[in-house]
């Protein structure tokens, strides 16, 4: 037997009774939410709670600098562009200090090229004598550079983004609901957001069971996750409407498990074929994307989950209406015959 290509391995029909361990698993999600909210929530204090919160929520103090001369007012002679800036040296210096959560990155091209340090002001120091610090430890590192801006957010600058980005996590949300309800049915709609609620609810406690940093780029992973987790469910909710109409006699319970075997392989080749993708991503992108691509492998799996365990048995708690138009299975290579 080949096992090349190793898509052949997979069984082309499945028959997993996936309600049975509905109760089940209902009781884990439960639990595991419950714990995730306490981990997120605890210790009740702004603005990010039990969440390690990255500059953008806690602010801080950003520094650009480059090597480029400066441009001369009125001359005509096109600015040259100086030394490329050395970003490990620059971590190396900034990793030596106490400054909590410290960003590195490059920006522009050519005479443009410059480099960004963000950092936050440690509590009980000036924060203009730790600027100065900074300043002077990069020049003694890189030699001769220029100092293009500096600026400070503020704690409620901070706490106004963060504010933001729930509110669009939220948004997010609740315009899912509306787009099943419209695509489906009002049943369809809380199990597709029961599953997003779940889905959130447990990434939010795996940022902060590992400490990972509370930021922008954290709140665009989830906001992708929802995106893949209601992709993931609709194609389940698709088959699962078609079937309701097909097969008007059988339980609700067996039409549920035929649906969700019926997209069962599609699910799982399209899940791990994201997950590799990340994978490859959190291993060479570098610390700054390994935290994004771990969120989001996480999500991708929750979401594939959710939709078998969380969205479906929603839907059989809930009940949901038959409809009155018959299916009429499709004959392929009909449209060839005269």
């Amino acid at each position: 037997m080949s096992f090349w290509p190793f898509i052949k391995v997979l069984p082309v029909k499945t028959n997993f009774r996936f309600v049975d361990f509905a109760k089940i698993a209902g009781a884990l999600s439960i639990l595991a939410a419950v714990t995730s909210l306490a981990l997120v929530l605890i210790p009740f204090k702004g603005p990010c709670g039990g969440l390690t919160c990255g500059i953008d929520f806690r602010g801080g103090t950003v520094l650009e600098f480059t090597t480029n001369p400066p441009v001369v007012p009125g001359s005509t002679t096109p600015p040259t562009a100086g030394p490329t800036i050395d970003l490990a040296k620059v971590r190396a210096v900034m990793g030596g200090k106490a400054l909590g959560d410290v960003q590195v990155q490059a920006f522009g091209a050519g005479a443009n090229a410059g480099a960004m340090v963000r950092f936050q002001n440690p509590e009980g120091r000036d924060a203009n004598a730790v600027k100065s610090e900074v300043r002077r430890d990069i020049e003694r590192a890189l030699g001769q550079v220029r100092f293009t801006n500096d600026a400070t957010v503020g704690a409620k600058v901070s706490g106004e983004l963060f504010k933001s980005g729930l509110a669009a996590l939220l948004v997010a949300i609740g315009l899912m609901l509306v787009y099943i309800w419209f695509r489906f049915e009002l049943q369809f709609g809380l199990g597709a957001v029961v599953a997003l609620f779940h889905d959130v609810i447990l990434t939010f406690g795996l940022i902060a069971f590992t400490k990972m940093e509370f930021s922008l780029t954290t709140i665009a992973a989830i906001l992708t996750i929802i995106g893949y987790s209601m992709n993931d469910t609709v194609v389940v909710f698709d088959r699962l409407r078609e079937n309701l109409r097909k097969y008007k006699k059988m339980p609700l319970r067996e039409v549920i498990d035929l649906s969700i075997n019926e997209t069962l392989s599609r699910t799982i080749i399209t899940g791990l074929t994201a997950i590799m993708a990340l994978g490859g991503l959190a291993v060479f992108g570098g610390e700054a994307l390994f935290g994004f691509s771990v969120i989001m492998m996480f999500g991708i799996a929750l979401g594939t989950y959710s939709s078998i365990y969380v969205a479906a048995p929603v839907i059989l708690l809930w009940g949901v209406k038959r409809g009155e138009e018959e299916v009429t299975p499709i004959k392929f290579g009909a449209a060839s015959r005269p």
